[in-house]
């Protein structure tokens, strides 16, 4: 008997740790993110929100346990350090470990090596949309500009690991892009050759973004292509441990570690319009010491680079929307307007129709026109009243339509009359905002085979 008891302490002791996790969820705790980009479940209701029994309660429930037993995220932080430490080796498949503590985001590995890359008429299709919305913000008198957030390891690559690259490939998306809207006459800032050309590092070791110098660095760079003038890269800066990294946050949810940022002293001046909760709110609207009205699209590059950029205007508000809200220039007056996309998102500008009204077009004598059998979808759009969210073809009767040319735009007939320039979307998509009543007819475009019907 004596000898049993200590396999049965033994037994017992595992017992107790295995219900650590359980048994501590009743413990009062205040509410913690999970880390990185990742949401937690929440607590099922046993009724659903129309009084009746929730029959999917018993797999939420898992889901919510799973995500928030006592310790998940201390316990994940240790698993991830041991496996960085003995392993080298990161446990999450979102981000990629670099030597001298460098962490990358796994997203921007495509593009790194040059996987999968844009088509010619994807290029084309996402250099067109933005010259329509560069005529469009020009009707409306303001000046449009779009620029590229580099990826990390495009500008920063000596501690990435080595990887295959493939032997031949084409030059990188954004390049092909910044060649394509140069074509196009739309005026395009180049983040690339702004931040190569820096000595110092301008983007952060643990995190995926610019730091608050090279966001500076940004902001200057786009009020000079506006035709305006800031000093913002002149600092003072101030170097204090006050960042913690997005990457690192994803591999230690529980760490406390924090990185050094450049911390703008200068001051700025900058009042909000409807308090926000952080850089992240979908809209911002501030009030700032310049002059002038900007209406700027966003991403999360843009959570160090908006407050420059409140500061420089008298009016601004920064739009974390997709698809880009243009109707918010009329609305706003704006006198300019900004469109800032990270590298590894280009594609978002051919999966998206801009909220806009479609340009008028007079039909050119090299077009196609696909009348019989071309179906659309319509529905009444809630984002811009009077008008319909037209997307398609869907068949030409019962056929496929003829390949496009490379170099095409897409007009839509329309039964007012008159054609209509489309967005050029994915897989061969269009879409565009007509007005209520207006029916699309059928389609123009350059075809190779230029079949009539």
């Amino acid at each position: 008997m004596k000898k049993n008891l200590p396999y049965a302490a033994f037994t017992a002791l595992i017992l107790l740790l295995c219900l650590i996790p359980s048994l501590g969820m009743l413990l009062p705790k205040e509410e913690s993110g999970a880390g990185g980009n990742q949401t937690l479940s929440r607590a099922p209701s046993l009724r659903d929100p129309e009084g009746h029994w929730n029959a999917n309660y018993l797999s939420r429930m898992q889901d919510y346990l799973g995500d928030n037993f006592h310790l998940r995220q201390e316990m994940i932080t240790s698993w991830s350090a041991l496996n960085v430490k003995v392993f080298g080796s990161s446990i999450t498949e979102d981000v990629v470990l670099g030597s001298e503590g460098w962490l990358y985001f796994a997203d921007t590995l495509p593009d790194y090596v040059g996987l999968d890359p844009m088509t010619d008429r994807e290029i084309f299709s996402a250099a067109r949309n933005l010259a329509l919305i560069q005529e469009y913000c020009e009707s409306r008198g303001a000046k449009f500009l779009f620029t590229v957030a580099p990826n990390k390891n495009s500008l920063y690559w000596a501690n990435m690991p080595d990887l295959t690259l493939p032997s031949a490939r084409k030059p990188r998306d954004a390049k092909r892009l910044a060649e394509a809207l140069a074509e196009q006459g739309v005026d395009y800032l180049n983040c690339f050759s702004l931040f190569r050309n820096q000595e110092e590092t301008l983007y952060f070791k643990t995190d995926s973004h610019w730091t608050s110098k090279g966001a500076a660095l940004a902001a200057d760079a786009v009020n000079e292509a506006l035709g305006r003038a800031s000093g913002y890269f002149d600092g003072p800066f101030t170097s204090e441990e006050v960042h913690k990294g997005d990457l690192y946050d994803m591999l230690y949810p529980a760490g406390d570690g924090l990185e050094a940022d450049q911390v703008y002293g200068g001051g700025l001046t900058v009042e909000y319009d409807v308090p926000i909760r952080s850089a992240e709110n979908l809209t911002i609207m501030t009030h700032g010491g310049g002059e002038g009205s900007l209406v700027m699209f966003r991403d999360s590059f843009g959570n160090n680079l908006y407050p420059y950029l409140a500061d420089s205007f008298d009016a601004a508000l920064f739009s974390r929307s997709m698809p880009y809200r243009l109707d918010l220039v009329e609305q706003r007056e704006a006198d300019y307007v900004v469109a800032e996309l990270v590298e590894r998102n280009l594609r978002y500008l051919i999966q998206n129709v801009p909220v806009m009204p479609a340009p008028r077009r007079e039909l050119p004598g090299d077009f196609t026109v696909y009348g019989s059998g071309v179906r659309f979808d319509a529905a009444p759009s809630e984002d811009l009243p009077g008008y319909v969210l037209v997307t398609g073809p869907s068949a030409l009767a019962g056929r496929e339509l003829p390949e496009a040319m490379t170099d095409s735009p897409a007009l839509v007939s329309a039964s007012d009359g008159n054609y209509y320039e489309a967005f050029l979307l994915e897989d061969g998509a269009m879409g565009l905002y007509l007005p209520e009543g207006v029916q699309p007819l059928g389609l123009a475009r350059r075809s190779p085979k230029a079949p009539g019907l």
